[in-house]
């Protein structure tokens, strides 16, 4: 640990402890899902601010946020909760708090001016019927294409910014002998790939229809057609080794060179940065090929209905300090993410960062991920017709429409 990473902490736990009552230390445990290298480096900066505070923060990191979430969820509800728990913002948790299982978190949330830090937007999305129920912590993309600049140099090809250009771009580095894009087909990041080919080759007007509208008459346009067959032409430059690869695993690909791309959300950088990378100089970013459009997407976490006082004081304390000022930028800048706070000094930010920020500025760029708008029912569905689809070569972009559009059909309003 640097010193200056020391110093900083120091402060922080310092000013942390002076704004807090008295408090006896209660055991928090925190279920996550941040397992990597990167991911664990900035989530200690959660845990040493609130042990430098007066908690004590107990670890309980699970491998792969598709095993973490359900464990969570059933012991939340089967009356063994977690104190802290991760999630992702939306509709995710909203079943956890219609059924009275999660912290109403209005009264933190009013004493630390949230409303007044937060951008509106990501306040709707931890929100239900007007409270508060989740804590922000970042403000993240996942449909960056990230490229390693010493091959695209190396093979004279220019930064793609349409999926036309990324494919010629792939052609040559397949032609090369090296792996075009380097994939994971975990169903996550399936899904993911394909949402970000729907907002990107398929569009603005188009992705609503289908997350926020459920329109299945929207998977009969032109548009939904040529997202289905981009997504199925991007098969053919990923290697044979993907089933089941971390996204991680797949960085280290574009870091080490085997794979010349990598679209990831903007955790990746995180990885990078483990790596002595420097955006800019060792790796190039582009924000949605085509459309360009920032989804919106945000890590939370969630407070379940505590059993003790000492619990509650805990629980507050954590949220106060997962949206310090201070906390929120040393952790975001080691996760890779940007501050959920519109008040704190962005002008340390990487070269990739700021594009992402130049972005946001622009409302019409501005797109509300998955989570934001749909349940997980349906987007659990969706993916595995996704799976489906990626995994069978032979079926047609037509038959996988209906499949998509069948399951639209089961959640209308």
């Amino acid at each position: 640990m640097s010193k200056k990473y020391r110093s900083l902490l120091s402060a922080t736990g310092l000013m942390l402890a002076l704004i807090q009552p008295a408090m006896a230390a209660e055991k928090t445990e925190v279920l996550h899902w941040w397992t990597t290298e990167a991911q664990s480096k900035a989530v200690k900066v959660f845990a040493d601010a609130f042990n430098a505070a007066g908690g004590q923060w107990v670890d309980n990191a699970i491998v792969n946020g598709d095993v973490a979430k359900p464990t969570g969820i059933n012991r939340i509800v089967g009356g063994n909760p977690p104190t802290v728990m991760m999630m992702n913002a939306g509709k995710q948790f909203g079943e956890l708090a219609d059924a009275g299982l999660l912290r109403n978190l209005d009264d933190v949330g009013s004493a630390e001016n949230w409303k007044q830090v937060l951008p509106a937007d990501v306040l709707e999305a931890v929100s239900r019927d007007g409270h508060i129920y989740a804590v922000p912590v970042n403000l993240q993309t996942p449909n960056w294409l990230w490229y390693n600049r010493a091959l695209f140099e190396k093979f004279k090809v220019q930064e793609p910014k349409t999926w036309e250009e990324f494919f010629a771009a792939a052609d040559t580095f397949k032609a090369g002998g090296v792996i075009a894009l380097a994939f994971g087909a975990q169903p996550w990041q399936q899904h993911q790939l394909f949402n970000g080919v729907l907002a990107g080759a398929g569009g603005r007007e188009l992705y609503l229809s289908i997350f926020r509208d459920k329109n299945p008459e929207a998977t009969e346009t032109p548009e939904f057609k040529r997202v289905a067959e981009v997504y199925a032409k991007i098969r053919s430059y990923t290697d044979p080794g993907t089933p089941n690869r971390s996204f991680n695993e797949a960085a280290s690909m574009v870091i080490t060179g085997k794979a010349a791309m990598h679209i990831m959300g903007d955790w990746e950088k995180g990885e990078f940065s483990a790596a002595g990378w420097v955006a800019g100089k060792d790796y190039g970013c582009v924000l949605g090929l085509g459309e360009q459009n920032f989804l919106m997407d945000s890590n939370v976490f969630i407070m379940p209905k505590a059993s003790s006082e000492a619990a509650s004081q805990s629980q507050a304390l954590m949220a106060k300090i997962m949206l310090d000022k201070d906390v929120q930028v040393n952790f975001n800048n080691l996760k890779g993410s940007m501050p959920v706070r519109n008040d704190v000094d962005t002008s340390g930010l990487d070269a990739c960062s700021k594009i992402g920020l130049e972005v946001l500025k622009d409302p019409s760029k501005q797109l509300a991920g998955p989570d934001w708008l749909a349940g997980a029912d349906m987007l659990n569905s969706l993916a595995d017709v996704v799976v489906q689809y990626w995994a069978t070569p032979s079926q047609t972009p037509e038959e996988f429409a209906q499949k998509y559009a069948a399951v639209l059909e089961q959640f209308q309003d």
